[in-house]
Order: C-alpha cells, then structure tokens, then sequence
C-alpha cells in the first residue's frame, strides 16, 4: 500500500533534494508540502500549502500522513534575533511533532546537529538539544532525529563561517577519515535525504543517529 508523507523545509538545501527522492519513489503516491514560500516544482503526487510555519498547528486537519519529514533550520548569520531562531529551530519541528502525535502519525524524522544539548553553553546547540528533548517527551513511536555534521553544498545565501571552513577542510579532511575524528567530517545533502528516507522505512536501533552513522546509512 502506497503512503503519504509530509516535508517541512522543503526549499532548503537538504529539504528540496529530500523531496524530490520522495516523488520519485513508487512507495509513496501522496506528498505534502507546508512552507513559507514555493518549492517552484509541479508534480502529480505534490500538494502544496504556502503558509505561516508559526501557525502550524492551524492546519491540523491537513496535516495527515503515513510519515513526516522536518528539515527546519536557519543560522545566526540569517536570523540573529535569538528569538526567532527559537521559534524556527525549535517552535516549529515541536510544533510538527505535537501535531503527529494528535493525529496518529507514527514516524517523525527530523535533522538536529552534531553537538545538540539541551544544557550546552553554545546557544545553537542548545537550542537543538531542547528541540530534541521536546520532540522525545511526545513518544511518537518511530521518532529519528539525525546529528549530521557541516552539511556541504550550495547554498541560495552566503555563510561566510561555512565558507572559510570549507577552505580549510579541503587541506585537512583526509584526517577525518580515521578513528574518532570521522564522526566531524562533512556530509553531503543527499546522503541526509537518503537516510532519512531509509529509517522511515526501515527503522533503527535509537532515535539519535550521529553523522557517522547517516553517512553510512545514507551511502
């Protein structure tokens, strides 16, 4: 029986890949799409809300899937108010979440980050680390939430952190292929998507799956 799946940040740069490997795979004939703006493509088994994501849970009677994706993240450097960071990177996978688990739906997958904790010193991964404990307190039954590491590829808005980082990790990355500094190497955005689409449809040991172990996955 084919499923229906749900996709939050569907204009991001893991989000669109993650969508689009969804309409192409036979083992779903329904995907929704709840974003700020469009995600620009047409597709027979795409339907589309163009709505405020602060108000997700207005739409809980359209929010109806087999699964849901959340690929629903920003930086500092595009929303410094500490505010709105939180009511995106936290206020809404919650909100995607509470909602799963009002109307019954059993897996939910979301991206968090190498370094998520809820006590952290660093706001970023503090605020990554709540979202993680909120998600979990709801015990939706198959709930993953992935820790990649830098996520590469091209990106619509420069990031200069990211970019200088990239320049160094192209002397020094073959180091991070060996022993623990493995877990820091980069991964790229389609092996995210791949991924997550592979423990929704197969499961997994834990709900935290560490980068590491998404590139294996996602290979």
């Amino acid at each position: 029986m084919a499923k229906k799946a749900i996709v939050l940040g569907a204009t991001g740069l893991t989000g669109n890949i993650l969508l689009k490997m969804l309409l192409d795979d036979e083992r779903y004939d329904h995907v929704t799409v709840f974003g700020r703006n469009s995600c620009d493509i047409k597709h027979p088994k795409l339907e589309e809300y163009i709505i405020d994501l602060f108000q997700l849970e207005h739409y809980a009677a359209k929010f109806q899937a087999d699964e849901v994706y959340c690929c629903i993240g920003t930086t500092k450097a595009k929303t410094s108010n500490k505010d709105t960071y939180t009511k995106i990177d936290y206020g809404i996978p919650v909100a995607a979440a509470k909602l799963c688990k009002e109307n019954g739906i059993d897996t939910f997958v979301v991206i968090s980050a190498l370094g998520a904790k809820k006590n952290s010193k660093v706001f970023y991964n503090r605020t990554k680390g709540k979202m993680e404990a909120a998600v979990l307190s709801l015990q939706i039954p198959n709930t993953y939430i992935l820790q990649p590491s830098l996520i590469t590829g091209d990106r619509d808005e420069f990031r200069l952190g990211e970019h200088i980082f990239k320049i160094i990790m192209n002397f020094i990355k073959p180091i991070f292929r060996f022993g623990d500094l493995k877990r820091y190497q980069p991964i790229a955005p389609d092996t995210i998507a791949k991924c997550m689409i592979w423990v929704a449809n197969n499961g997994y040991e834990s709900a935290r799956i560490k980068s590491k172990k998404i590139q294996e996955l996602g290979e």
